[in-house]
């Protein structure tokens, strides 16, 4: 079994890292750069940094947080956020960053995506996708979770493979900020239907069952989290520990 990776999120909004409950009601979780540098210290194998209202506001990521961070971090670290060109992804990886994640783009010029894996290389490419159910099916929704694009996520998935992305993070709607457990169906699903890696996003909560269950029964590669590490209710070092205890190979 190839090592499981945990990775930390933060999702920021006016440069400072907050999180919220299905996408909404956000609230303050500390300093940005700060966090990165305690959880690269703690032993997370990557970061993910979301500037969450760029896109809505129609703004870039704010570069000069990602060269902050950059400076405090040893491990691989991945910028998302109002991502619109291959300019915008080469100021974000001068400033820095290892990866670039793209998702509202993504979807409304999916061409970007190859030529951005083209002239950066797949491993640089991190296609984001956000998920929800829709009565009896999964699909995909943009804007920061705002619009249903009508695109089936099994559909979406397929596609952004064949046009060169390197990597998908999958975040689950409904799952989001609840802490109640990563979204197993929709996860497997994805892992399924795809031949490059999947981390699994939102629902993480205190008992590391729940890092197990995505491992071991959804088939993610990695398991993105953001309350349960910024409130300390399960540190990296800890989480980590567990795992190992249930026979999940980790780094």
């Amino acid at each position: 079994m190839l090592a499981k990776r945990i990775i930390p999120c933060l999702d920021v909004k006016n440069g400072q890292t907050v999180k919220g409950v299905n996408f909404e009601n956000l609230k303050y979780a500390g300093d940005p750069v700060a966090l990165a540098k305690k959880y690269s210290d703690e032993g997370a194998d990557e970061l993910v940094f979301l500037d969450i209202t760029a896109t809505n506001e129609g703004r870039k990521t704010t570069l000069n947080m990602v060269e902050q961070v950059a400076k405090q971090v040893f491990i691989p670290f991945t910028v998302g956020g109002g991502i619109k060109t291959i300019e915008d992804m080469r100021s974000i990886l001068l400033a820095g960053a290892d990866k670039v994640s793209i998702n509202s783009q993504a979807v409304k010029n999916p061409q970007l995506i190859k030529e951005a894996s083209s002239y950066f290389g797949s491993q640089c490419i991190v296609v984001a996708i956000d998920g929800k159910r829709v009565d009896d099916d999964f699909y995909v929704f943009i804007n920061a979770g705002q619009k249903n694009t009508g695109i089936k996520l099994v559909d979406w998935v397929k596609e952004v493979q064949n046009l060169g992305a390197g990597e998908i993070l999958l975040t689950s709607m409904d799952a989001d900020g609840t802490q109640s457990g990563f979204d197993i169906e929709m996860t497997k699903l994805v892992a399924q239907n795809s031949k490059i890696p999947v981390i699994a996003s939102g629902g993480a909560g205190a008992d590391s069952s729940h890092f197990v269950d995505v491992f071991t029964k959804a088939y993610a590669d990695a398991a993105l989290a953001a309350s349960i590490f910024h409130f300390g209710t399960l540190p990296v070092p800890v989480l980590k520990q567990e795992l190992k205890n249930s026979g999940i190979v980790v780094r």
